[in-house]
Order: C-alpha cells, then structure tokens, then sequence
C-alpha cells in the first residue's frame, strides 16, 4: 500500500483549518497528520485529502450528499467512521474549518481515551 505524502502546502492548509484551541492537539501519522482531542482523532491529512469523523448517523448523511465527499484514507482499507471532504474544497478554507470543527465537537463528546502504556524494555546484563 501506497501512502501518499501531503505537500507543505496541504499542511499548511490543514493547521490553518483546525480549531487553535488547548485541548487539540496535531500529530505526525505515517507521513501525514492528524488531529486528535482527548486522545481521539476527529480530523485528518491523508496525501492532500482532509478527512473527518464523523460519529452521527444524521450529520454522516448530510456529509454523504455532498457532490465529491469519499471514503477517508487508502483506498484498499478506508478509514471506517471517516469522510473526505470534497478536493474543490481546498480553496474554501472556511467551509472545511466548519466541518472540521463539527467533527471537534462530536469527538469532544466520546470517553478519553487512555493512552497504551510503553512496553517495558529489560536491559542487557
């Protein structure tokens, strides 16, 4: 599997549109970016697709019926509970902030989630 690389440009873009706030928090993942709050990923890069959770039946329904919406990530594997936002999206900076920051507020909602704790490493006699 093909991971696609966002250029400085699609990362520029994706930090311009995620909600400043203390509580988010943007991470490398695999050569991309994701954005996560209380350990929870609500919107993410993937090449120069921006993707967002999406965790209400009504609102994915809404997304859905928007002409050039897709499945978020590989195209072999995409990332269940996830939606693209349509690419001629890229010049609307707002409109993909708005989504963004819905997925913010539904992810807000779910239980934190615990991060795994490091395998312990036995040192060498």
């Amino acid at each position: 599997m093909q991971v696609p690389k966002p250029s400085e440009s699609d990362k520029t873009l994706f930090r311009s549109v995620v909600p400043d706030s203390p509580a988010v928090t943007i991470k490398p993942m695999f050569g991309n970016l994701g954005a996560f709050v209380n350990g929870n990923m609500f919107a993410g890069l993937f090449g120069s697709a921006i993707g967002v959770r999406v965790v209400d039946d009504a609102v994915r329904r809404e997304l859905e019926a928007i002409d050039g919406t897709a499945p978020f990530g590989p195209s072999e594997r995409p990332m269940g509970g996830y939606l693209a936002l349509p690419a001629s999206w890229s010049s609307e900076p707002d409109l993909i902030a708005t989504w963004i920051a819905r997925a913010l507020a539904q992810v807000e909602l779910l239980p934190a989630k615990t991060p795994k704790p490091k395998p312990r490493t036995q040192s060498k006699p």
